[in-house]
């Protein structure tokens, strides 16, 4: 039986700074609590995401052959060769977590089949406000502006782009639709993205988040003293997917416990339903699809309203 955890403490109050520093308090903030823990946990929460979720590998896996598209946030890029047959560019806010995907090795890819990325150079660190992808046209990202791409003719964008478990670390909503913005500028005219984030909606989860909890919470990730437990797990039989959980351990109170346990305070904020559909409206995207899958919410969505994917080839199908 799984046992009870033990309530994460409240998230600080949130600074009301005046507007000219906004941006600059809730950039402290969350490299207190989300960039400088993944810099520090990296290769222990690496060790623990391994299957690609369902849905995103067959979004992925729905794409035409040769279509070229990004990860955002890609942790230890255990998306990027899910299909072979397209190109795909990582990038993450985290050093540690770019070094991890670069080392992969793509052992499960096919080096040498289509157009997968498999060369380390395919991995970048980037913040997602300021991604260095070029820009569709009607863009105005951080990128290269698109315009058309002067071979093609076409949009400059990319085909699709995927950023799972990420807009929910930022820790104001101008920040999240900021985010989902800069998706948005990176697309074709007609390409679409893939969001997941965490669902205030989870009381049949062991975290027992519902409606009426508080949507910004800081979750715990802890870092046991002795060598053993914070060790790569062996192999074992893989769950149906990986659960961006807190980790083999129960949360302590305070940073560092008597047995020289660490704990990280990851900040995430809570989406309750419809609200990741109302970012996306508010950053200037059409919502295609939606829905939601273990304790997430999802949302494909594009700068207009264009066809649905096919459904995806079924796994392993030439």
């Amino acid at each position: 039986m799984t046992q009870q955890q033990s309530p994460a403490p409240a998230p600080e109050p949130a600074p009301e700074p005046a507007p000219t520093t906004v941006t600059t308090a809730a950039e402290s903030y969350e490299e207190r609590h989300v960039h400088s823990v993944y810099e520090s946990i990296a290769p222990h929460f690496s060790s623990t995401r391994h299957k690609p979720w369902p849905l995103v590998a067959g979004f992925l896996r729905a794409q035409p052959p040769g279509a070229v598209g990004l990860d955002v946030g890609c942790g230890n890029g255990k998306y990027l060769g899910v299909n072979p047959d397209v190109v795909v560019l990582g990038s993450d806010r985290s050093a540690a977590l770019v070094a991890l995907a670069r080392e992969r090795g793509w052992e499960d890819q096919d080096q040498d089949h289509g157009g997968a990325a498999a060369a380390s150079e395919a991995v970048a660190v980037a913040d997602g406000l300021a991604l260095p992808f070029r820009v569709g046209a009607g863009g105005r990202g951080g990128g290269d502006r698109g315009g058309e791409d002067r071979g093609t003719g076409r949009d400059a964008g990319v085909d699709f782009v995927i950023c799972v478990a990420v807009v929910h670390h930022l820790s104001t909503r101008e920040r999240r639709i900021e985010a989902v913005r800069a998706l948005l500028e990176c697309l074709r005219e007609d390409g679409r993205v893939l969001v997941y984030v965490w669902a205030l909606e989870q009381g049949s989860s062991r975290r027992g988040w519902d409606e009426g909890a508080d949507q910004d919470q800081l979750v715990p990730w802890v870092m046991r003293a002795s060598n053993k437990a914070n060790k790569p797990r062996a192999k074992k039989k893989k769950k149906e997917d990986d659960d961006d959980g807190d980790g083999d351990q129960e949360p302590t109170a305070t940073a560092r416990d008597a047995n020289g346990d660490r704990t990280y305070q990851r900040y995430y904020h809570l989406y309750r339903k419809g609200e990741l559909e109302e970012d996306v409206a508010a950053a200037g995207g059409t919502v295609l699809d939606s829905g939601y899958e273990k304790d997430n919410w999802w949302v494909i969505a594009g700068r207009k309203d264009v066809r649905p994917l096919p459904p995806p080839p079924p796994a392993g199908s030439s």
